[in-house]
């Protein structure tokens, strides 16, 4: 339950020690990856130096701290509510949105309009970031950036989640350009995963997992093959 304490695949930082979040950027470094130590599950697949950081899942977990931190009587957010009257309240109080709705809300004036204080604060500086870092562009002063985008973060009180510590301590792990690592996958997963919970009136259960798995057999080339194959281990 929560947060595990050795989360990142870097270093050795600790979720937990939240009173040293914001403040210190260097934790040790992880000298391997073995099973049964450090929140390790399992030997990693890839190297970890051959890793990328989607830009696309930096984003969304910016945008889930930013939303989970705001003033839940304040305009802003009630606007928010407006804006998505599909979606249920617990998954706007819980910031979990999607590529498509985020770009809408980004280009959405009325909704900067009705931020006030340091969530305003923190809001340009999110945006600066996604047009600026987030992408094919990467601004001269993108360093200057995300520090003004952690400072905000830390003003605005939101929790350190793995996403921003990435951004806090691992900045160099970041490729030159992140437009051009793909984000087309976890959209689409993103996207189908929405249709689903709309199809299943949001109530999760194994049905509605193996459901998404025969779509993207029914979708995918050499689908009679791969039927048979798939009925072969079942």
């Amino acid at each position: 339950m929560g947060y595990t304490k050795y989360c990142c695949f870097i270093c050795e930082w600790d979720s937990r020690a939240r009173g040293e979040h914001y403040i210190k950027k260097n934790w040790p470094l992880r000298q391997n990856l073995i099973p049964g130590q450090k929140n390790v599950a399992h030997k990693p697949l890839v190297d970890p130096t051959k890793i990328f950081l989607p830009p696309l899942h930096i984003k969304l977990g910016l945008m889930k701290n930013f939303v989970k931190a705001m003033n839940k009587d304040g305009d802003g957010f009630r606007y928010l509510r407006q804006m998505f009257p599909r979606i249920s309240d617990a998954k706007i109080k819980e910031g979990i949105f999607v590529g498509p709705q985020i770009r809408h809300i980004i280009n959405d004036k009325h909704f900067e309009s009705l931020l006030v204080g340091p969530e305003k604060i923190a809001w340009k500086a999110f945006k600066d970031i996604v047009e600026n870092f987030l992408g094919n562009n990467r601004a001269t002063n993108y360093m200057i950036l995300v520090d003004k985008l952690l400072a905000a973060y830390k003003n605005m009180k939101c929790n350190m989640s793995l996403k921003i510590h990435f951004l806090h301590s691992h900045l160099d792990f970041f490729p030159e350009n992140l437009g051009a690592v793909s984000d087309e996958h976890g959209e689409r997963f993103h996207q189908d995963i929405a249709t689903m919970e709309k199809r299943y009136q949001g109530n999760w259960n194994p049905s509605m997992l193996a459901d998404y798995c025969w779509t993207l057999q029914r979708d995918a080339p050499n689908t009679q093959y791969k039927r048979q194959s798939a009925a072969k281990h079942f």
